[in-house]
Order: C-alpha cells, then structure tokens, then sequence
C-alpha cells in the first residue's frame, strides 16, 4: 500500500515503540493521530494531532474517533494497537487490581479501538491493523503470568480477526517483540533497559515495511528478537 497521504491511529504515542512510530509514519508522508492519556513531548508536525484517550474507556474511545474524524477525515487506514504495560510477580501474590489493570489496558483497549475502526475499514474496503504482543504471547515467563496472559490473548484475538475480516480488504499483522529498550522495564524488578536491546525504532521501521507491502500480501504474525541479548 502507498502509504502517503493515508491516515493512521497509534495508541500510546507518548514514548517508546508508539513515538517512534508516530515519527517513522510521519517521515513516510501518513497523517498520524496518536492516542493516550499524555501527549509525546516535544513531537510537533503539521500532520500530527494527538487525542486524549485512554483506551480502558470505550466510551473515551469511541470519542477519540469521533474527533479523529472531524479533524482529519472519515477515512482511517491504520490502526496500530501498541499501548500496553506489565506488572511482574508471583500468581499467589499477585494484586487483583494489577491483572485487570493489565487486561483492561493490554487486551480490552485493544478490542474497544479494533471495534471502533472496523467498520469505516469495511466501508473503504481497505485498512491494515497492527497489534504489538511480546515474546510472551508466545512463551510463558516466570513471574510474568498476567502480562503472558494477555499477550497471548493478543495473539488469539489477531489471528481470529484476520480470518474474519480479510474479504474486506483488511489484513491483521500482529508483532512480537523480544526485549526492547523502553520505560517498560521501569517497573519491571531485576530487569533494566540496556543497549544489547533491540531499539524503538528497528520496531517502527518494521511496521512501516508492514504496511507498505501490496494489497495481495498479507504479513500475519511477525517475530523478532535481539541477536545478542545482555546475559
């Protein structure tokens, strides 16, 4: 798909994978509306508009489109599905709230933004939605179960929706990143962020190679992962 010109939603703009995606569909010529509760510091361009969403809402959501649309045109090409967090710990300890808090943010936000997108995606009869899983919707971790749980949802829940909705012109790329140098890792006990990491932007390029391959071809799930990871 030319991707010039076309319009792109990106939740979780404000750091990591989704600013540098934001940045690398800017510099392809999309126009770019980037979704979350904060704004990207400093990322200013005259075909960016940031909205403020969050993405557990689905009415905020449902909003977010609304004036996604008045501002930049009913036609939505591009959804990328990248916010997400993780809480690490034992099952037998773990907080109640911080498995919802993920599976609210990591999984449902992502069906309440797909839910919204796909039927002006019907109506073109084009669209392309991209949704960011992890090693650990493939793998289980240790102390990681919650946030495995809701990757791998991820993972069923792209699968089942390319099947469903590639008579329309509409492919589902799901992608799984290994470790990858963002704030991620703040919160996660043991584990910092280091240079061995794969970088933001080697994600966001590949997205934009995604997107830009023909109608006909259809990327379904994609995997990669550091070549030398810290030990």
């Amino acid at each position: 798909m030319d991707i010039r010109g076309k319009v792109a939603i990106i939740t979780g703009v404000s750091k990591g994978i989704g600013r540098a995606t934001a940045e690398a569909l800017l510099a392809q010529g999309m126009v770019v509306a980037g979704w979350g509760r904060t704004a990207p510091e400093g990322l200013t361009h005259e075909r960016f508009q940031f909205f403020g969403c969050d993405v557990r809402d689905e009415v905020a959501v449902q909003e977010a489109l609304m004036n996604t649309q008045r501002e930049l045109g009913q036609e939505i090409h591009v959804l990328v599905n990248n916010v997400g967090l993780g809480v690490a710990g034992e099952v037998d300890g773990f907080s109640s709230d911080d498995w919802k808090l993920m599976f609210d943010t990591n999984v449902h936000g992502l069906f309440y933004c797909t839910k919204a997108v796909l039927p002006q995606m019907k109506r073109q009869q084009l669209g392309h939605i991209i949704n960011i899983s992890s090693i650990a919707g493939t793998t289980g971790i240790e102390k990681m179960a919650g946030y495995c749980a809701t990757k791998f949802a991820v993972r069923g829940f792209s699968q089942s929706v390319f099947k469903e909705v590639r008579k329309d012109g509409i492919k589902v790329t799901c992608f799984y990143p290994g470790s990858t140098q963002t704030n991620f890792f703040d919160d996660i006990p043991g584990t910092e962020a280091n240079d061995a990491m794969m970088q933001p932007e080697d994600i966001a390029a590949t997205i934009v190679y995604a997107l830009e391959t023909p109608f006909n071809f259809h990327l379904v799930d994609i995997e990669m992962r550091p070549l030398q990871p810290k030990k």
